[in-house]
């Protein structure tokens, strides 16, 4: 989390100047100017800049795919050890230092076992943290895509309709809603992001121009489309349940072959 504050307040004082041929270093005449130039390009090929801005963001989402895949398949690993690791924190509740180490103890056990690195579903973040960033700041900074035109839309202004804020905001409460029924068990904190994570994007989105709008629709719909591709909530519980159902007929079994056993030896 720290690296990803740090990462995040480093690029916003990069500066907010507009993108041009001239500008300088790394971050601005490099990365920017580059994303900048492709996004027009594409205007070019697909008719339009909002239409450069869409083919662009989902560009980006697919080459950053690999690192979502593996940050989704490591959180899906963490929440199906959740149980257990409550069942750890329940057992070894006490505060003094002897009981924290041996649950740190069984917690670093827990996680060996089940094969899950804690910090690993983080990692990705950060990488694509700067690659996400880049993209807002290349339509936000460039003068051309603010001020071209989409449908209704003037990409430099607010959406008059409030079409856009109202689909970012029901597409990031879809992805999030999808990751939630995924899990094995919900909890009070994941349902108040669920439901206000959504709000927030609403008011957001509602000042915000709509070429930046326009890129946020079009990433939380892709997240969507992943999340039902990649961490389809049904078919995890169809698992989770033949797993549990798996596991019972196991248990089921063992407790009749020593039923069988100890009536042998009576005989």
């Amino acid at each position: 989390m720290f690296g990803i504050v740090g990462l995040a307040v480093l690029l916003t004082a990069c500066g907010n100047q507009p993108i041009t041929e001239h500008s300088t270093g790394l971050w601005d005449g490099v990365i920017l100017l580059n994303f900048s130039r492709a996004i027009i390009w594409l205007a070019h090929v697909f008719g339009g800049y909002g239409m450069g801005i869409i083919v662009f963001t989902i560009i980006v989402r697919i080459i950053i795919l690999p690192l979502m895949i593996f940050q989704t398949r490591s959180m899906r690993k963490t929440q199906e050890i959740q149980p257990q690791l409550k069942a750890l924190q329940k057992k070894y509740s006490s505060r003094d230092q002897e009981t924290m180490a041996k649950l740190r103890e069984e917690q670093q056990k827990l996680y060996s076992e089940a094969g899950v690195n804690p910090v690993a579903g983080c990692l990705p973040m950060i990488v694509q943290l700067p690659i996400i960033w880049a993209l807002y700041q290349a339509i936000w900074r460039t003068d051309v895509l603010r001020s071209g035109h989409f449908l209704w839309l003037q990409l430099g202004s607010r959406d008059p309709y409030l079409v856009l804020p109202i689909l970012a905001a029901v597409f990031t409460f879809l992805s999030s809603w999808l990751m939630m029924k995924g899990q094995p068990e919900s909890n009070t904190m994941t349902t108040m992001m669920t439901v206000t994570t959504p709000v927030i994007i609403f008011i957001t989105a509602l000042n915000l121009p709509s070429a930046l709008s326009l890129y946020w629709v079009i990433t939380n719909a892709f997240q969507v489309g992943q999340t039902l591709v990649i961490q389809n909530p049904w078919k995890i519980r169809r698992e989770r349940e033949e797993k549990d159902r798996k596991q019972k007929e196991h248990d089921r079994q063992v407790r009749k072959a020593i039923r069988r056993a100890k009536q042998s030896r009576r005989k």
